[in-house]
């Protein structure tokens, strides 16, 4: 044994710092460090175990792929073909070096450069030219059957061109940035947990147990690799893939193929100083042996392919000078403060602002007006402010005002927040923020009501409230710049015809803090007019599934106030709907509980789910004893094995359209 006790503990104190990481990265999408500080930890760890290799086991990170299935959500995928990961390396020496190795092996290889979007990794099986199955990497070998979250990707081609008998693909599901982006803002507007970066948006988006959720996402994919195929053989790399773009599936952004180590670098850097044009998060560069037969020549340790690497472009972090703070009010009064500094290029972009979240984010990192700061791109998209690396002269702490920028006054810290907040209803900050998510498409989806035109009805005293917009007149609006007779005339009639929407939509529409347009439609299914949602007590509230503490607490106070109950008075004499129309259109299955598990033969799982609830019944996640009926598809895994096992009654597709009748 060449290594001390103080060396085994420094390994075992690294392994479990990973494997904790990699368990939040991975499984709950919800990372604390970055991809290169993810990065470091691995590449200490690989420096250790080359030096007393004795450690290793095959219990080591370096052995096994990152990321577990979620059983409890999705049903488990045994992967035919091995979905492994790359060997990263860091440097150009590191580049030449992999050149070097496959020449030892391969006379005058021929390599493929690829962007590397930074994604969550996907299977897709295909069946006569059918999409059958698509699931998730999970830990290489066992992952989590998505089908009906990949459906929504409206880029995943359902029917290929050529109806081939098998074809099984490896792609990148991604989040775009300007979907990101939109994500972000909505979240940081509504005070929510936001996602780090793209990845794990497009992860956290994938893993929901409602494809509507996902479907909202704007998700995208690019198909990289063929796993396995029946009825076609290739002989490079470049070749399956303008096979794969020929059937109508969108492939790696670009291709290119290069013979030397010069030519991938200069490849490599000609991806990395466009990263800043693509319309998603790229964070290196693939290199891998186009020849499929120099693979096999090549081979593969237990974790990775020794015919490929991919090149990690490190993190582009600037210096510039913090010249001002600003403080935006939004919707519900939170004071958010936003950093205003001299321009810098980051990712091939231009950055002069980035949001500082709120008074202990400053305090923490001490950041002070006129602090030389240091700045990057959060998944090469959002700009953040990682610390203040010199205060400036004279310069003293920043503490966000007690004063409301927009109305002037009074900004409270409430204990249990971390934001300051304006509590002036009226605020016209808040009004102008109230309208639009008021009137956005998930909410009353009053047409051509944008944040421009909203700013310009409140600027001419058009409208102090939301209630205001149905005394509107088409002669009112017309005065207001860049809206002829006919703008105004149809946005009038929008107006109006949101009168109709149901009850789910107005609740939503309210801008309730913490009740989404999902708990504002399981509210309307309990309570299904606005007197009995008004009067409603902490106990209904909670009983209903979905309801927690938080949201009743929520709720009650917003009804509690008499600004509130004026609203709602005021939307009432205007003609707006109060009333709820339910879903359900029998009691058929009032009283029980499916649990939905593998993949049905012409139901996605969201299809069945409704028409269960539109029969009165409920679905379930999980299998307990409360089940009623375990509703069964093809590769029903350990949900199916549970039911089972608690005498749970299971059936197929046939024995449930003869249930409903069909």
């Amino acid at each position: 044994m060449n290594y001390t006790d103080e060396i085994l503990k420094e390994y075992n104190l690294l392994i479990s710092k990973i494997e904790y990481h990699s368990h939040l990265y991975y499984d709950n999408d919800e990372p604390e460090i970055s991809d290169y500080e993810y990065d470091m930890l691995m590449q200490s760890l690989k420096k250790m175990e080359s030096d007393y290799p004795e450690l290793v086991s095959e219990n080591s990170p370096t052995q096994k792929v990152g990321g577990t299935a979620l059983k409890n959500l999705f049903t488990e995928v045994v992967h035919k073909v091995q979905m492994g990961s790359l060997r990263d390396v860091f440097s150009y020496d590191d580049i030449k070096d992999f050149d070097l190795k496959v020449r030892e092996i391969v006379k005058n290889p021929i390599y493929v450069v690829e962007p590397k979007i930074d994604g969550l990794s996907i299977s897709l099986e295909y069946e006569n030219g059918i999409l059958k199955r698509a699931s998730t990497r999970g830990d290489g070998f066992v992952g989590e059957d998505v089908t009906a979250n990949i459906l929504t990707i409206s880029s995943v081609p359902k029917k290929l061109s050529e109806a081939l008998p098998f074809l099984e693909v490896r792609g990148e599901v991604y989040m775009p940035s300007s979907a990101f982006y939109e994500l972000i803002q909505r979240q940081l507007e509504n005070e929510e947990k936001q996602f780090k970066n793209p990845r794990n948006a497009a992860a956290g988006s994938l893993r929901q147990k409602d494809p509507n959720v996902t479907r909202k996402r704007n998700l995208d994919i690019f198909v990289f690799n063929i796993q396995d195929i029946e009825g076609k053989s290739f002989n490079s790399h470049k070749e399956s893939l303008d096979f794969l773009k020929s059937l109508g599936f969108p492939v790696s952004p670009s291709y290119n193929l290069c013979t030397t180590a010069d030519e991938l670098i200069a490849e490599i850097e000609k991806i990395g100083e466009g990263r800043g044009k693509y319309g998603f998060d790229i964070d290196g560069a693939v290199v891998k042996v186009d020849n499929l037969t120099d693979r096999e020549l090549l081979g593969a340790t237990a974790k990775y392919p020794k015919w490929a690497v991919a090149f990690k472009y490190p993190p582009e972090e600037k210096e510039t000078i913090l010249r001002g703070i600003e403080i935006n009010v939004g919707r519900t009064g939170a004071l958010t403060p936003t950093a205003v500094f001299d321009s810098i290029t980051l990712a091939g972009t231009s950055v002069s602002r980035a949001v500082l979240h709120n008074q202990d984010f400053i305090s923490d990192k001490d950041i002070r007006i006129g602090d030389t700061i240091l700045v990057r791109k959060a998944g090469e998209i959002i700009p953040e402010v990682l610390c203040s690396v010199k205060h400036s002269e004279g310069s003293v702490p920043y503490f966000i005002p007690d004063i409301c920028p927009s109305c002037q006054s009074v900004a409270v810290h409430f204990e249990d927040q971390a934001v300051k907040r304006c509590i002036n209803p009226s605020c016209p900050a808040q009004l102008s923020r109230n309208i639009v998510h008021f009137a956005s498409r998930q909410a009353m989806d009053i047409e051509g009501l944008g944040p421009s035109i909203v700013e310009m009805l409140i600027e001419n005293s058009l409208i102090k409230s939301v209630s205001d917009l149905y005394s509107l007149k088409a002669e009112d609006v017309e005065i207001i710049e860049r809206m002829g007779k006919k703008s105004a005339s149809n946005l009038i009639s929008a107006i109006e015809k949101s009168k109709q929407n149901d009850l789910a939509n107005l609740l939503f529409g309210l801008g309730i803090r913490h009740i989404g347009q999902k708990a504002s439609e399981l509210i309307c299914e309990k309570l299904p007019d606005i007197d009995s949602i008004i009067n409603s007590n902490k106990d209904t509230l909670c009983s209903i599934d979905g309801v927690g503490d938080e949201m009743a607490d929520s709720i009650l106070s917003y009804f509690s106030k008499e600004s509130s109950i004026s609203l709602i008075n005021a939307l009432k004499d205007a003609g707006v709907n109060m009333t709820h129309k339910s879903s359900v259109t029998s009691n058929l299955f009032e009283g029980l509980t499916f649990v939905l598990t593998g993949t049905l033969p012409t139901y996605t799982r969201d299809e069945a789910s409704k028409i269960i609830e539109s029969l009165g019944g409920k679905t379930s996640s999980s299998v307990s004893k409360k089940t009623s009926y375990v509703l069964a598809g093809e590769d029903a895994g350990s949900k199916l094995k549970k039911a089972n096992e608690l005498s749970v009654k299971v059936i197929d597709e046939q024995e449930f359209n003869k249930m409903i009748g069909k």
